[in-house]
């Protein structure tokens, strides 16, 4: 037996039996340098990671700079925006007055907040809890809260906007109906809701460096918020030097986005969510981590990967290692594994750093088959193309493909599931694999300018020029707009 496959079977067996310290040891090291590589790939100045199996903390990490200005390392006690974390917060909030009998989930907001429109009186809590209520949203269209921050003129401002949609018609995330809930939990509780959630939540949890606030609030090893995104001639390009970010949650929005906190903090949150500290009823965690099923019997969410929401909590629904996902302002994330007694919380300050997209990737470390080499993640038809080519080659794509669909007439491959693939593939240093992935794609989608820019793409960076300068002409020619395609054949022609 090879060092590989033994390491494979022990990381197996710590679901099965305790993990033994070498075992672990060595899971961790590779979680670290999988780590570092992220952040340098995507920039990202300070990530803290948090790992919970058997609802004990396995691993907790902090990596890299709090502060670029002044150049302060972080450590596990700096305390990073969660964002739309926030929510998931007050889903279990809403859920702890429900066991307590103040309301049902299935109640209309009209029963608990006066001088709503008419189009809203028969919304309810759950539809405005997983962003299916059509409610217009308080966030310009510059992700501004209307009326200057200031609650009256903000709530006077959107409630004379219309419907977006029908209530339950379909998912549109959405700020105004958290703004709602605010309320309403002020109402019920008796308090307000930041001192409700502090009280129930983040002490019962053991969450001592949590806390509600913004920018513009001074918070102590606060690890800020970098941006690497600018505006050049209207489009948003990658810098490679991140901007500091300043965001403004007036008190009354931070139901919907307002607490920071550590990976440390959020682990003893997720520990005590599991434990039956925070909702006692089991029934109720089922209800807060089902997904909305929309008027039409389907689910909807962000992506394909966080494709559904339930009560505060986008959901990864999915059959294998299905799990709940809350994600925040595209730096923060946790995921709960349903199925698998696992949580992976991941904190960072940069905004678009993304850590949802890579999450899955550390629970492989834990679970091997979650590893996007082993193929998880692909849609079943790319998962049964991908177990031919491992046998066969993958030179023999195309002949692969067209057997599959002979045998099989439903069979079909996505071009945006294959273009994907392909760059997993090279990001893998798998690239004659991913070069045969993309000449498919664009045998099976001729008509795809996308299809022949990200085969020639590839080419380029495999050296062969002549056929990518081929390939960026043909994308040219289907998109005149491909400014990609234009840039790279006037590089390859200058050259």
């Amino acid at each position: 037996m090879n060092f590989t496959n033994t390491i494979k079977i022990l990381l197996v067996a710590a679901f099965l039996t305790p993990i033994s310290s070498q075992a672990q040891n060595l899971t961790s090291d590779s979680i670290d340098v999988f780590i570092k590589q992220k952040m340098h790939q995507k920039h990202i100045p300070a990530l803290q990671l948090a790992i919970i199996h058997n609802n004990k903390i396995i691993k907790t990490t902090t990596y890299g700079t709090a502060n670029l200005e002044y150049n302060i390392a972080a450590t596990d006690k700096s305390i990073f925006s969660i964002n739309s974390i926030t929510k998931a917060f007050t889903g279990v909030a809403i859920m702890q007055l429900a066991e307590e009998g103040k309301l049902k989930i299935t109640d209309p907001i009209s029963m608990y907040l006066d001088s709503l429109p008419v189009a809203w009186q028969k919304i309810t809590l759950q539809q405005v809890l997983t962003h299916t209520s059509g409610l217009p949203d308080i966030l310009d269209e510059d992700e501004m809260v209307l009326g200057h921050g200031i609650e009256k003129l903000a709530l006077k401002q959107v409630k004379a906007l219309p419907m977006e949609f029908n209530r339950g018609e379909k998912f549109s995330y959405n700020q105004t109906g958290y703004v709602l809930l605010g309320q309403i939990i002020n109402k019920l509780s008796g308090m307000h809701f930041t001192q409700f959630i502090e009280e129930r939540q983040f002490k019962v949890a053991g969450m001592p460096l949590t806390r509600f606030g913004d920018s513009y609030d001074v918070i102590p090893n606060t690890a800020g918020a970098y941006r690497m995104t600018k505006m050049v001639d209207g489009q948003f390009t990658m810098n490679k030097t991140p901007g500091t970010a300043y965001i403004q949650f007036p008190l009354f929005f931070r139901t919907a986005a307002g607490i920071l906190s550590t990976a440390g903090d959020m682990a003893n949150w997720i520990i005590a969510l599991k434990e039956g500290k925070l909702l006692k009823d089991k029934a109720s965690i089922e209800t807060l981590w089902k997904p909305a099923i929309l008027n039409n019997g389907k689910i909807g969410g962000f992506n394909g990967l966080t494709n559904g929401y339930a009560l505060g909590w986008p959901t990864v629904t999915r059959d294998e290692h299905p799990a709940v996902g809350p994600v925040g302002g595209g730096r923060s994330a946790l995921f709960v594994y349903l199925k698998d007694d696992l949580s992976i919380v991941v904190l960072t300050n940069l905004m678009g750093g993304n850590p949802d997209q890579f999450i899955d990737e550390i629970a492989g470390y834990y679970i091997p088959d979650m590893h996007e080499a082993n193929g998880f993640g692909l849609a079943p038809n790319l998962k049964k193309l991908r177990a031919q080519l491992l046998t066969k080659g993958f030179d023999k794509a195309v002949s692969v493909a067209s057997y599959l669909k002979k045998r099989d007439t439903s069979f079909r491959l996505e071009e945006n599931s294959l273009n994907t693939w392909g760059y997993q593939l090279l990001n893998q240093k798998k690239t004659s694999e991913a070069l045969n992935i993309f000449k498919l794609n664009t045998i099976l989608y001729p008509g795809s300018a996308n299809a022949y820019d990200s085969y020639a793409e590839v080419l380029e960076i495999a050296g062969n020029k002549p056929e990518a300068l081929t390939n960026y002409k043909k994308s040219i020619q289907l998109n005149p707009n491909n400014k990609n395609a234009a840039e790279q054949i006037r590089k390859l022609t200058s050259n």
